[in-house]
This record gives C-alpha cells, sequence and structure tokens, in this order.
C-alpha cells in the first residue's frame, strides 16, 4: 500500500469515526467546568468548596461537539432553502 493511499484512509477513518461519535453523543463535557456545572474554589483552610456557575455552559456541564454543531447549521440551512 502506497503512503498516500495509507494517509486517505487514515482520515478517512478518523472522519467517520468523529462524525459517528457526533451522531451517537452529539454532547460533551464543557471544556472549562469539565462536566461539572461549576468551577472548585478553596477556603483559606484549604478545603475545597463550590465556585459559582459555570458562564460557558450555563451550569450545565455540557457542550455542544464542533462536527454535531456544523450538521446542525447545514441541516437548519438546507430546510429553510427547500420550504
Amino acid at each position: 500500500m502506497s503512503l498516500p493511499l495509507l494517509a486517505v484512509a487514515c482520515l478517512l477513518a478518523v472522519t467517520l469515526g468523529y462524525s459517528g461519535k457526533c451522531w451517537l453523543s452529539p454532547f460533551g463535557d464543557c471544556r472549562r467546568c469539565h462536566g461539572m456545572g461549576h468551577e472548585l474554589k478553596t477556603d483559606r483552610k484549604g478545603h475545597l468548596k463550590r465556585g459559582r456557575d459555570c458562564r460557558r455552559c450555563d451550569a450545565t456541564g455540557k457542550r455542544i461537539r464542533v462536527g454535531r454543531w456544523i450538521y446542525n447549521r447545514a441541516a437548519r440551512t438546507y430546510r429553510a432553502g427547500t420550504r
């Protein structure tokens, strides 16, 4: 197998894998709060306590994946154009 053909096969496998992941699980953990919905703070004694809610995910802990966002945008544009 030649090198360019192997590179194309690997790229195709990664693309299909990511699109399958976006289809099966469209939401991932928020990158800022790591899926907790809030930040962790420490008090003066060093004990962990709950901080304020995450503004990026609105305290849900979830975000929409980039691939799913692109798919939703394309589907919305297609539906608006065919009406």
